[in-house]
């Protein structure tokens, strides 16, 4: 079975569409077609309908697909495993992120990791957590820093790196931001702008109104908290936001109770043999 066609197909599933597929590997449309229908000539089955411009896996197609992930994961490890042997920290170091940890914790990490360790090839992903979460999982990153999520499953070995304390807050000309004794009750009757609703941040905040009995006034959602703090400096909603980023744009509310926090850290797969340049990386962050 030739790997460039399993990997078309693989992109072609993931995508939903040929064209993106194509983008993807830096193909051609017509490429990416033809590898396709050489993997199903291969393989004697139909593997997507195609209806017009929509496509969807077939039968054939959906069983393939979890062996197609699994054939590409045991080569890449067998590659890594062989590597390995030369004690080189060199090669391509797959590592995902989330664009406020990319942006506001691991810059000096990166600086020192790139200083240290010049052969390495970094292709570093800016994904939501929750994405990066999968994409370690199906092992198209080797490494994700990330929020952690409360819970995590194995394969998936987490690792917990910054404590991260959330605090309320709001433009200074907010009604809240002069009111004493502030209750969660006050701050729910205002609009908010919240992390998407499938974020572990979101989830975090919500479990803390809902053990109140409360339910937020959610009115906007994003999941790029330099644009939650900009919508809150402007006044028009109320926002939960990393204290590591507070400054005088907004206002933090006084609330009492427990203080809210979330977990930064990084994840692996523990079935998957990490390249040298991986540990590397990690042994960066376990130090800080």
């Amino acid at each position: 079975m030739d790997l460039a066609n399993l990997n078309a197909f693989i992109a072609v599933a993931e995508m939903g569409s040929f064209s993106l597929a194509a983008e993807r590997l830096h193909l051609t449309q017509p490429a990416v077609s033809k590898r396709l229908a050489s993997l199903e000539s291969q393989l004697n089955v139909r593997l997507f309908d195609r209806l017009g411009r929509e496509i969807g896996l077939t039968e054939a197609g959906r069983a393939l697909l979890p062996r197609a992930y699994q054939i590409l994961n045991v080569l890449d490890d067998t590659r890594r495993a062989l590597t390995n042997l030369n004690g080189d920290v060199s090669g391509r170091l797959t590592l995902a992120t989330s664009h406020h940890i990319g942006l506001h914790r691991l810059p000096p990490l990166l600086r020192r990791f790139t200083r240290a360790y010049p052969d390495v090839n970094l292709d570093i992903r800016f994904l939501d957590s929750e994405v990066a979460y999968d994409e370690v999982l199906h092992g198209r990153a080797e490494l994700a820093v990330i929020t952690l999520a409360p819970q995590t499953a194995t394969p998936i070995r987490a690792v917990k790196v910054w404590d991260d304390p959330l605090d309320f807050v709001v433009a200074p000309e907010h009604p809240l931001a002069h009111k004493r004794g502030i209750s969660l009750a006050d701050v729910a009757g205002y609009p908010a702008v919240f992390p998407g609703g499938n974020t572990f941040t979101h989830h975090i905040a919500q479990r803390l109104f809902e053990r109140e009995g409360l339910t937020p006034n959610i009115t906007m959602s994003t999941n790029y908290m330099e644009t939650i703090k900009m919508m809150v400096s402007i006044g028009i909603a109320w926002s939960v936001l990393p204290r590591t980023m507070l400054d005088d744009q907004v206002v933090r509310l006084p609330l009492p109770g427990d203080q809210l926090a979330r977990q930064l850290g990084y994840i692996t797969h523990t079935e998957r043999t990490l390249s040298n340049a991986a540990k590397a990386f990690m042994s960066l962050l376990d130090i800080g």
